[in-house]
């Protein structure tokens, strides 16, 4: 298991399309994906999930991921996160 924390930078934050696109990415992996802050913790392949965490830009949250491609999940999404798109 590895856990990074991430600082989002996308400039709208984690609004519907920014969420969708987040999953997208985090669906292509086998591991289990997760995204923290403060004391929630959700499925970072769920919708719904992620719309409830309502982040913004320059939140930093903890992205765990667990599974035989959780490196390359991990550096994928830190990817997505630190776009300024």
């Amino acid at each position: 298991m590895i856990k990074k924390p991430i600082t989002i930078q996308l400039s709208s934050g984690l609004e519907a399309r920014p969420v969708a696109m987040l999953v997208q990415v985090a669906s292509q992996f086998e591991s289990n994906i997760y995204v923290e802050i403060a004391e929630k913790k959700v499925n970072a392949k769920s919708i719904m999930g992620m719309m409830t965490l309502g982040l913004s830009a320059g939140e930093e949250v903890v992205v765990s991921a667990d599974g035989g491609d959780e490196e390359d999940a991990i550096g994928e999404i830190e990817k997505y996160l630190s776009s300024s798109k």
